[in-house]
């Protein structure tokens, strides 16, 4: 994809330029054109697949082929406008693609927190209600020309490698967390409240599938080929996927760079009509991955000739080409026989018929519809903000906090603020960014509310030896009651193309953060900006760093959240989305190796909580509160029964596990209620986040345990609250076994919400 630096400056180049001179065309706009009433495409009474097929029954083959390709030319005989398919909206609307853009009619837009962080909330609600937000104000944008319909987010693939570039745009290392994540997020995005078979935008589940190398000690993504045992990609890899198109009705689906077990994913009818189209019944398109055909041929060598691959890849199912290899090459492809028009014909058709459920074809939308009264007055409003500093809120994790150092009193504190992200601004954004309505750096927020020294201590997070500048930090720190090190990395160390290699802190982050500490007068708090985990055995148990938290890549109010958290504003909940390794864990284990469990024979320890055998520094899930939250009596069954057909084997054999196909008619029957009491027993109100953890029967190489389900609650000092998880077994409590079908395992399962734990057996 385009490099995000040269984007942002094309972007600002509309800043200097009459950008907005010209007003935005508009498909089968009948106020502005009586004449295009004639098309049955632009008669909105008709349904859009009807549309669609009208539409492409108009177009030329040289029209039809330029449809194949993202970036769209005018069609002037059917007063069809350019258009550009590629819009990003990950966590906010983005310039990257160059869909949408900004200028000084719409100078911004709300900048979330990186979907890690976001993840960090386990907060279904508000995963939605930021699709909803980013919606909003792209349908603003578009109303003005700024904003294309079709947004390429989310990213779910799975956070499995701790040294990933990209871990910061998914929601963490867990299919469940991922999958609902997925669906709240397409819902906020996608849903029109007006008409629930319409678009208000098109959302996009990225990259199918297995992908998550981007570069690493040589190996490219490009070239990477992941080879994926059946049963880790039914139950790790394939999840977000299912739940992103089936539950989330997602209207595309974006298939990677990397092969899966020797095929180009873009060129596996499998994995495309197959699964995607076929069982997942996808109402949309599927696009490539940007210039992902191109790769096939030039990179992969999959194919003997570029036409080759433009045809295995459209008859494998895909719809759309981010870039223009397959318009280039479409038209010999089907002079060569390779490909018909017919494969076009319904590629484009599929595309359409997205368009026409988005009301690209109705005109002018400020006219009439839901989003008419839009405009840039609904970009970075009060309250869109305000969601963005709330969000950051409760994604921050706190990992430590000794002797209750945190939080802070404001006002009565001298401060040493050191490190090269104290005073981040672009860096709070990471990747896939748009413009943002404002920074809040830590700088801005801390020294709101105490006498503070800043000193970066490195000139950058790469932080070289002669950009180390420790003596005026350690004076700092010398001198003052608190000491705050905000550290950690951005998009020069992490980032799309761009592995990390180590856990350790970058350059000579490790040295300033020891000598700062050994100077300080006082207490010493520790704050990561980061899109992962790393490597903090030394600081945890450094006795003089009393606090540590994580706040990832926190968006345009990080700052101010960060502030709200240490002075005592806002009572910190996020849990941990993925595990905190030791550095021995990358020495051992080789990014590209993709199996998930564990292997006793070669010392292969596995990967995520759910399947690693080593020592972590913190569990995926674990999160401090500045109160104390209790867990108490849980109420459910000692014993459940598969109610099963007489003429089933399993009553006249010794079934160890049942199989899901066998048992889906009786699954509607076969549920029940997890209740437990939570008690805030501590002296200040918070948000938990009660998380139910099921270990099940050790058959099948299942999981060691495996999420269940979560939930999210607010109390007050004393308050009690009830919190009951209805659970399907068949959903809940299958696991995929080694050919990956999903089956239910018999004998003792146990349930745990923290400390607390219930055993119970299924049997038939």
């Amino acid at each position: 994809m385009s490099p995000l630096l040269l984007l942002l400056l094309l972007s600002l180049l509309c800043f200097s330029h009459d950008c907005d001179a010209q007003a935005p065309v508009f498909a089968c706009d009948v106020v502005a054109d009586s004449s295009l009433a004639a098309f049955p495409f632009c008669n909105t009474t008709l349904d859009p697949l009807s549309r669609a097929q009208d539409l492409v029954s108009r177009l030329t083959l040289t029209e039809k082929i330029n449809f194949l390709g993202h970036q769209t030319v005018e069609v002037p005989h059917l007063r069809i406008p350019a258009y550009n398919w590629w819009s990003e909206a990950l966590h906010g609307v983005s310039f990257v693609g160059g869909g949408s853009r900004f200028s000084a009619l719409v100078p911004g837009a709300t900048s979330f927190p990186q979907v890690l962080v976001t993840a960090a909330s386990f907060n279904v609600s508000l995963f939605e209600l930021i699709g909803e937000v980013v919606s909003t104000e792209a349908r603003a944008m578009h109303n003005v020309g700024h904003a294309g319909l079709t947004f390429w987010s989310p990213n779910i693939n799975i956070f499995r490698d701790p040294r990933w570039g990209r871990g910061q745009e998914t929601p963490g290392e867990d299919p469940i967390l991922t999958s609902k994540y997925a669906v709240a997020f397409v819902a906020g995005l996608q849903r029109n409240r007006e008409d629930p078979q319409k678009l208000k935008v098109a959302a996009c589940c990225k990259h199918y599938t297995a992908y998550d190398v981007d570069e690493w000690e040589g190996i490219s993504r490009f070239t990477f080929d992941a080879i994926v045992t059946d049963q880790d990609m039914a139950d790790t890899y394939q999840p977000p996927f299912k739940y992103c198109v089936t539950k989330g009705a997602a209207a595309c689906a974006m298939c990677s760079y990397n092969k899966v077990n020797g095929k180009p994913t873009c060129a596996d009818p499998d994995l495309l009509s197959g699964v995607i189209r076929g069982q997942w019944n996808l109402n949309g398109y599927i696009v490539s991955d940007c210039d992902s055909v191109d790769v096939i041929h030039n990179a992969q060598h999959y194919t003997a000739t570029p036409e080759d691959a433009v045809a295995i890849s459209l008859k494998s199912g895909l719809d759309l080409n981010c870039g223009s290899f397959v318009a280039q090459h479409a038209q010999n492809a089907i002079v060569e026989g390779k490909l018909w028009e017919t494969d076009v014909d319904k590629a484009i058709t599929n595309g359409f018929t997205v368009l026409m459920r988005l009301g690209f074809f109705d005109g002018d939308p400020r006219n009439a519809g839901p989003y008419a009264a839009l405009g840039p007055n609904d970009v970075c409003t009060p309250e869109n903000k305000q969601l963005a500093l709330e969000a950051a809120r409760q994604g921050i994790v706190l990992l430590k906090n000794q002797d209750n150092v945190l939080p802070l009193k404001p006002g009565t504190i001298s401060m040493a603020l050191i490190g090269p992200n104290a005073n981040a601004t672009l860096a709070m954004l990471g990747n896939y960014n748009g413009l943002p309505c404002h920074y809040v750096s830590p700088l801005d927020g801390l020294s709101a509310n105490a006498k503070t020294i800043y000193v970066p201590g490195c000139a950058d997070v790469i932080c070289k030896d002669t950009s180390l500048n420790l003596e005026p930090a350690k004076s700092a720190a010398a001198q003052t009651d608190v000491t705050v090190l905000v550290v950690g990395t951005d998009l020069s160390v992490e980032a799309e193309s761009l592995d990390r290699e180590t856990l350790l802190f970058p350059g000579l982050q490790g040295q300033l953060i020891d000598e700062v500490t050994a100077a300080s007068k006082g207490p010493v708090i520790l704050v990561m900006m980061s899109g992962g985990p790393f490597d903090i055995s030394s600081q945890v148990a450094n006795p003089k760093i009393k606090g540590i938290l994580w706040i990832g890549i926190p968006g345009q109010s990080g700052g101010q959240a960060l502030a709200d958290v240490i002075y005592g504003r806002y009572n910190p909940s996020g849990k941990s989305p993925f595990t905190w390794y030791y550095e021995s864990y990358v020495q051992n284990v080789p990014m590209t190796d993709m199996r998930m469990r564990p292997d006793p024979a070669t010392k292969y320890p596995g990967r995520t909580f759910r399947f690693y055998t080593g020592e972590t520094l913190y569990k995926f899930g674990y999160g401090l509160s500045y109160t104390n939250f209790t867990h108490l009596q849980v109420q459910a069954p000692q014993t459940l029964s598969l109610a099963l057909g007489e003429d089933h084997p399993c009553h006249s054999g010794n079934c160890k596990s049942i199989s899901l196909a066998s048992a889906t008619q009786r699954c509607s029957e076969i549920s029940f209620d997890v209740q437990l009491q939570v008690h805030n027993s501590g002296g200040m109100a918070g948000s938990h986040t009660v998380l139910l953890f099921n270990k099940p029967p050790r058959l099948h190489n299942a999981p060691k345990e495996q999420l269940v389900a979560f939930e999210k609650i607010f109390l007050e000092p004393g308050q009690r609250s009830s919190v009951v998880f209805s659970l399907d077994v068949c959903k809940d409590l299958s696991v995929a076994d080694e050919k990956g079908n999903w089956r239910v395992p018999l004998g003792s399962h146990s349930l745990s919400v923290g400390d607390l734990k219930h055993t119970f057996t299924l049997t038939v």
